[in-house]
């Protein structure tokens, strides 16, 4: 079983501050090209196998790290998208 360590918890709180995700703060231009960031397939693909090995308990520490920067990168991206989707409401 993998544990999400409080950094994970602490991280994505401060995340979410900086980016104000509800708040309706960035122009069009801005707000479209946020929507247009992801993660490549080479990184999806790689957090994919991480999130396996997690699955079949045969993460090492340095993996585990890993696709802990994987989910945290990848939280704040949808925290960024939100924002962008709310500025682009009415």
């Amino acid at each position: 079983m993998v544990t999400i360590p409080a950094k994970r918890n602490a991280s994505v709180a401060i995340w979410e501050r900086v980016i104000q995700p509800a708040r309706k703060a960035l122009d069009v231009r801005a707000a479209k090209a946020l929507l247009e960031f992801k993660l490549g397939k080479r990184d999806l693909d790689r957090a994919d196998a991480l999130a396996a090995k997690a699955a079949s308990g045969t993460l090492t520490p340095d993996e585990s790290r890993e696709l802990e920067d994987y989910r945290t990168i990848s939280t704040a991206l949808e925290f960024m998208k939100s924002k962008a989707r709310r500025s682009l409401t009415a």
